[in-house]
């Protein structure tokens, strides 16, 4: 797919949006030009493999993509993902503990990262395009032969980790964890990507193993390379470092509940001198036809410090020194997310002010001038990712990780281009409901404090 080559459709719409600098006078659809190739690949074991072409930069990205996360877990095994990708980074048969392993990467000047989250697992190195050969061909070992040596050492170190969502009584404090549990009850996307301690306990290497060959085939992966590549030679290396591994399958993740039956209220006592609150609505899909008016009441509520969620809590009523609001994607639906902390004593008013802004955006019309700014910082933002490896890997590989053809930079501009004023009150009215919410608060709230902050809550949809 070579990205420069959009159609005259896309053009014609996407000239409708100004330019983010109005000293610049070439047609605004003129940035989509990528200076590179995007492909798609298939081996033989069925390994779908991203090739991205980016010959105006000079560092190169390895991005593996694993359906691997709590979302394939059950009750007994949630963690095992989690615990997984800490045990891969203890060796592989050529590198068989963690100082051989990292030190190969590192020699060749690159770092090794992991992440898991609840949709997926993701393993990447940025380097230089010339070592992309030998990083392929450690890669290749690691998930072919990893060792899951010293398990009880990285148990340890895991128990570790997860004390970070406890206080000093135990009590768990993690606000993304307790809401998405709130919001999610019994269903995998609701359990914490760590895992709870007694898992983490019990699990064995024959867990690991287990948890490991289940998902760690090559027809559950997706490989993404990007720099200033040749996609042939990539390929050629690819083949050689990834061809041998086992197919296995492809995972599917089970689907979230339809309704949540909201609202769902929860609160933490600690002794914490400030009290946090998370609100979460669940939200669409990235395919759904509504999502890129999401995207614009996002950025209209939360894009800087001049849009409506700091101005009016910070700036204007002082209710809190940091407010925010995201969108968290998930492969088939989304959740709308709003964060803050602050004194115990503001959190009434603090929950009223969230609240009435939302209800603003179901009620009346963001204006012209709103909008211009939101899908004008979106199409900078669009840009920009031109310039960023890591990025485009997620963009086009991540992606390609539960969907066939990744959306192109033209597509999402010009979905954006088409929002209107209408459309975003529309998804403010289907998605800001109280079926649809979930609403934690942790912090040294007491049960009266708390009552009337869940009452503003329930009351401000009436």
């Amino acid at each position: 797919m070579l990205l420069a080559d959009f159609s005259l459709q896309c053009r014609a719409i996407l000239t409708t949006l100004p330019h983010p600098d109005p000293r610049r006078r070439r047609p605004f659809a003129d940035l989509l030009t990528f200076p590179g190739r995007v492909s798609h690949h298939r081996l033989a074991n069925g390994l779908r493999v991203c090739t991205i072409e980016a010959p105006h930069l000079h560092g190169a990205v390895v991005a593996l993509y694993v359906r691997a996360g709590s979302r394939y877990e059950g009750a007994t095994t949630n963690g095992l993902s989690h615990f997984v990708e800490h045990m891969l980074f203890r060796g592989c048969a050529q590198y068989p503990n963690s100082f051989a392993l990292n030190r190969a990467i590192e020699d060749r000047c690159g770092m090794l990262i992991g992440e898991t989250g609840r949709d997926y697992s993701l393993y990447q190195v940025a380097l230089h395009p010339r070592d992309l050969g030998s990083a392929l061909d450690i890669l290749g070992d690691l998930f072919l032969a990893p060792c899951f040596s010293d398990l009880d050492l990285e148990r340890a170190i895991v128990l570790e980790e997860i004390l970070d969502d406890f206080d000093e009584r135990g009590r768990h404090i993690n606000t993304d964890d307790l809401a998405r549990e709130a919001l999610w009850s019994g269903h995998p996307l609701g359990f914490p990507i760590a895992g709870p301690e007694s898992n983490i306990r019990r699990f064995s290497r024959a867990d690991v193993v287990r948890h490991f060959r289940r998902l760690y085939g090559a027809r559950n992966m997706v490989l993404c390379v990007a720099g200033p590549i040749r996609p042939a030679a990539v390929l050629a290396q690819v083949r050689r470092a990834f061809g041998p591994l086992p197919s296995g399958r492809r995972c599917q993740p089970s689907s979230p509940p339809a309704r949540v039956n909201g609202p769902r209220f929860r609160r933490v006592p600690t002794d914490s001198a400030q009290a946090e609150i998370q609100i979460l609505f669940h939200a669409l899909a990235d395919r759904d036809p509504g999502s890129a008016a999401l995207v614009a009441l996002l950025r209209v509520l939360d894009d800087g410090m001049s849009t409506r969620l700091h101005y009016r809590v910070c700036d204007q009523k002082g209710l809190a020194y940091h407010v925010s609001a995201a969108l968290d994607p998930l492969y088939d639906t989304s959740l709308f997310e709003i964060d803050s902390a602050c004194l115990p004593d503001k959190l009434p008013q603090l929950a009223s002010e969230i609240m009435a802004l939302l209800s603003d955006l179901r009620t009346t019309l963001v204006s012209e001038e709103e909008l211009a700014k939101a899908k004008r910082r979106y199409a900078r933002d669009v840009e920009a990712g031109f310039d960023d490896l890591e990025g485009l890997c997620s963009w086009f590989g991540g992606t390609a990780l539960f969907f066939s053809r990744p959306r192109s930079p033209a597509e999402r501009y010009r979905r954006m281009a088409a929002v209107s004023a209408k459309q975003i009150r529309q998804v403010a009215r289907r998605v800001l409901q109280p079926e649809r919410m979930a609403a934690v608060v942790v912090g040294s709230v007491t049960p009266g404090l708390s009552s009337r902050v869940e009452r503003i809550l329930r009351e401000s949809f009436r």
